[in-house]
């Protein structure tokens, strides 16, 4: 994907997903801005619906919603699904180790394969690549 002047690809972490489904309010505006622009194209992977679906099986209280609704929620609003592929699993292993949990590292490069601008709630993964941008969700 190329991005052209003014269009940005956007690839939401699983948290900002949450929230621009969930619970709009809690997101800054200017990312509102940005997810409501028919400029951009907006991405979730699937890896996010994966990680959804490992939580709510583990009965975790704060994933008390089911994948296959959030996937269907993420279409209607106009969010593209991102799959899976194995180049971005391949490229996972040339990481640093900056953090540990796989979802994350997958969804970097992801974001570094397309290329596309990651949201991503955790700090951490900043670290990483330009590509990372870190989003302050408002306390619920």
């Amino acid at each position: 994907m190329v991005e052209q002047v003014g269009v940005r690809v956007l690839l939401l972490d699983t948290n900002v997903l949450l929230g621009a489904l969930i619970a709009p309010e809690r997101l800054p505006a200017a990312v509102c801005a940005e997810l409501e622009s028919a400029d951009n194209t907006i991405l979730f992977s699937a890896a996010s619906i994966w990680e959804i679906a490992i939580k709510r099986s583990m009965g975790r209280v704060d994933f008390d919603f089911e994948p296959e609704d959030i996937e269907a929620l993420a279409l209607k609003t106009g969010f593209a699904e991102l799959p899976v592929r194995a180049v971005h699993c391949q490229r996972v292993r040339h990481l640093p180790w900056h953090h540990r949990d796989p979802f994350d590292r997958l969804l970097v490069a992801q974001a570094e394969t397309l290329p596309a601008h990651l949201l991503s709630t955790d700090e951490l993964l900043e670290q990483y690549s330009p590509l990372v941008s870190r989003v302050v969700l408002a306390s619920a």
